[in-house]
């Protein structure tokens, strides 16, 4: 009972985070659902969580993995139709226009080439860049050192802006 009532009030206190995390991660609006299975997991897997990091910390790493999960679930989906039609789908997903609201042209050419990264340097900038976690957040949330978060943050960065053509980022 003591776990369930220390998640309700982490779910109380980082909700909105959560949330607005799922947002940028996965590029659509309709994340309330994944929301709900990171606060399940986290019930689930209370005795698991030492005290080593902040909730919020241990809380988006766990979302992040449901969005991964949800990403790799649909991927197979678009698999199976593209053998099933013969056609070709988007690799990144069905991210549309209207799914990624108030974004100027040049910001959605920017998100766009974002989503085409490899899946570390999406990582390492969606945690630090648009979520603005500390480097020692990031790296408790992906399980990695702080330098390879600085470095992979530095060589992502770089790759983004050799994408965009040398255009401020």
């Amino acid at each position: 009972m003591r776990d369930e009532n220390v998640i309700r009030d982490w779910f109380q206190e980082y909700h909105n985070d959560i949330y607005n995390f799922l947002i940028y991660y996965t590029g659509s609006m309709d994340v309330e659902d994944f929301v709900q299975e990171t606060f399940v997991k986290a019930v689930r897997n209370i005795h698991k969580f030492k005290g080593e990091s902040n909730p919020r910390t241990w809380l988006i790493s766990i979302a992040r993995n449901v969005a991964i999960d949800e990403s790799r679930k649909k991927r197979k989906e678009e698999i199976k139709r593209k053998r099933y039609f013969q056609f070709s789908l988007t690799a990144k997903g069905s991210d549309s226009p209207e799914e990624i609201v108030g974004l100027s042209e040049t910001k959605l050419e920017l998100y766009m080439e974002i989503r085409m990264l490899k899946q570390s340097y999406y990582d390492v900038l969606m945690l630090r860049g648009i979520n603005e976690l500390s480097v020692q957040e990031t790296a408790k949330a992906l399980n990695w050192t702080e330098s390879k978060v600085n470095l992979s943050y530095h060589r992502a960065l770089k790759t983004l802006e050799k994408k965009m053509g040398g255009r401020e980022i």
